[in-house]
């Protein structure tokens, strides 16, 4: 490693659980970040700050004003570029050492597949259900841990599937497609609630890569900002899951 490295990450890599074993995982490490909104924005600006190597920049969709609220990747210049591209710049000024790859095609059970086998872990950052039982299904099937948020109104959750056998997936905890209305869209969110939880969702996939501390996995961790109060739920295996009871 570096010197500019060792300057660059030193703040973490002070961490006796950490180190440079730890800096080095990350810089090996190769991500998918599936959304680049409200909740893959600061988990793909955690992300690249904390030195993870590959970033693979997934989403089919252009910055728009109404973003800017709560989508910090993204600024006013950049309203009609495709939030990949978007990303692409910022992340690169942000870290330069990291390598940017923009994935801009919709993440299709056909491709997915392909995607993942160049991945050691996923990010659902996204806002709808068809795409999050997707990448659900893909990740299960590959073995590779899924790093699961959501946030709406003044509310967010956080989950960690890490893809094994006897573990709960995403479609234990959600068996059915939830209303199209649940979105930002039509509800509206508080732009800090949606950094909060992709924050919580990049420290879970640092821990995870680096396999330091106990990732979410087979818990739901949720949060209500207007109280500000959190609560912690265990996750229970579905036996009629659709996606991971075939695994068993």
């Amino acid at each position: 490693m570096i010197d500019d490295e060792l300057l660059r990450y030193s703040r973490q890599i002070l961490l006796p659980q950490f180190g440079i074993e730890g800096q080095e995982r990350l810089r090996g490490a190769r991500v998918l970040i599936a959304g680049l909104g409200g909740l893959g924005s600061p988990a793909a600006m955690y992300l690249a700050a904390s030195g993870v190597g590959r970033l693979f920049l997934a989403d089919f969709d252009a910055v728009d004003l109404s973003n800017l609220q709560r989508q910090i990747l993204h600024t006013s210049e950049r309203i009609g570029m495709s939030k990949a591209d978007s990303a692409k710049i910022a992340l690169k000024a942000l870290n330069p050492t990291v390598e940017l790859i923009t994935v801009k095609p919709s993440l299709t059970q056909q491709r997915l597949p392909q995607l993942l086998a160049q991945v050691d872990l996923v990010m659902d950052c996204c806002d709808n259900f068809p795409t999050r039982f997707v990448l659900n299904a893909a990740c299960s099937a590959a073995g590779i841990p899924l790093v699961s948020g959501a946030a709406i109104r003044t509310e967010g959750q956080v989950a960690a599937f890490s893809g094994q056998v006897g573990d709960p997936c995403y479609r234990c905890l959600y068996p059915d497609e939830g209303s199209i209305d649940e979105t930002c869209a039509a509800q509206g969110v508080l732009a800090p609630v949606v950094g909060i939880i992709g924050s919580i969702q990049a420290t879970e996939a640092i821990k995870i890569l680096t396999g330091i501390g106990t990732p979410l996995y087979g818990r739901l961790l949720l949060l209500d900002a207007a109280a500000m109060e959190w609560r912690s739920l265990r996750l229970l295996v579905d036996p009629d899951c659709p996606v991971c009871a075939a695994k068993r």
